[in-house]
């Protein structure tokens, strides 16, 4: 996913995807053997996901 995401519906795409990766990850844990690296890997994907999503809100405001 290295390649720079410029329209609207390709950002949207991108986050969606973003959120998709989260949402398996939190699947794929076992609450058993979740560790602190687990969640703190999980807010690190919560940061970059937010971080992706007001750089794209920047240029959506600007339309």
């Amino acid at each position: 996913m290295g390649n720079a995401v410029h329209d609207k519906d390709s950002q949207i795409d991108y986050l969606k995807n973003r959120l998709n990766m989260f949402i398996e990850v939190i699947d794929s844990l076992d609450p058993e053997n979740t560790e602190l690296e687990d969640i703190d890997r999980l807010i690190k994907m919560l940061d970059d996901l937010e971080f992706k999503y007001d750089q794209f809100k920047t240029d959506w405001d600007k339309e």
